[in-house]
Formats: C-alpha cells, structure tokens, sequence
C-alpha cells in the first residue's frame, strides 16, 4: 500500500495520487484537443489569379469561416483593391446592419472587420485579433460597408 504524501494516508492497490492526477491530466487534454476547431490555411492565389494586395498571402481560419462566401467576397475586395460594391458608412447603424446580417465591413481599406460574440475582430494572417479601441474606429470615413 502507498501513502498520500500530503497527509500520510494509504493509497490502495499501490498507486499514488499523483499518478491517478496524472492520467486524469492527459485524458483531459485529450478531449480538449479533439474539439478544439480545425484551423485551416485561406490562401488567396485560390480566390485570386494576380492580388493587388499580395500580404498577407493567406489567413489561417476556421473551417466554417474557410466556406464563408461572404468573407470570402470581403478578401477579395480587399486584395484586389475593388471596393465597388461598398460605400463609406454614414452612420454606426450601417456598420452593425452588416455584422447581423453576415457581411464583413472594411476598416481603412486594411483590415477585414467582423463581429463575434459582441466583440469587434479584425482579420489578419494568423486569424481574428481583437479591435483595439481608438479614436479612429468611431470617424465613419475609415469604414467601407456593402
């Protein structure tokens, strides 16, 4: 019989405590790694022949985001610099009609814009970094709506 060494009680059948912590540890680990979402690689030579915007030459994304149309409608207008289908925003009102709606907005002709569990994300290559809060996110003119 082992003993608990934090309080000197038998432990029965010879396995101490830590060892039975230790595959509870790992069994854990296991299952977060199973429903952790797959990431995936959007690279946009696949949306486009010849960007405009080359950088970021891809975007690491969910696999729900990768089938997304209506993000991909957004890289594209982004990477090839054709903003003809958006418009500057005339108030906040247009800005949140998009995020409900599904769309994706445009911040400074730059960055990708979506909303994600009443939080602002922009996109970059490794993924959705959160909307840092600074006096240019409130002027309309830095936001392309659809």
């Amino acid at each position: 019989m082992a003993y608990n060494s934090s309080c000197g009680s038998p432990v029965p059948n010879g396995n101490a405590l830590g060892v039975q912590a230790e595959d509870d540890k790992n069994h854990i680990n296991k299952e977060i790694f199973m429903y952790q979402k797959k990431k995936e690689r959007l690279y946009i030579c696949d949306l486009l022949d010849n960007p405009s915007v080359p950088y970021p030459s891809y975007y690491v994304l969910s696999t729900s985001m990768h089938k997304n149309e209506m993000l991909q409608g957004a890289i594209i207008a982004l990477h090839s610099f054709d903003f003809s289908y958006y418009e500057t925003a005339k108030s906040h009102e247009d800005l949140f009609a998009m995020f409900h709606s599904g769309t994706f907005p445009i911040y400074k002709e730059k960055y990708i814009v979506g909303y994600f569990g009443n939080k602002m994300m922009y996109l970059e290559s490794n993924g959705w970094k959160g909307m840092p809060s600074t006096e240019d996110i409130f002027k309309m003119e830095n936001w392309l709506v659809c």
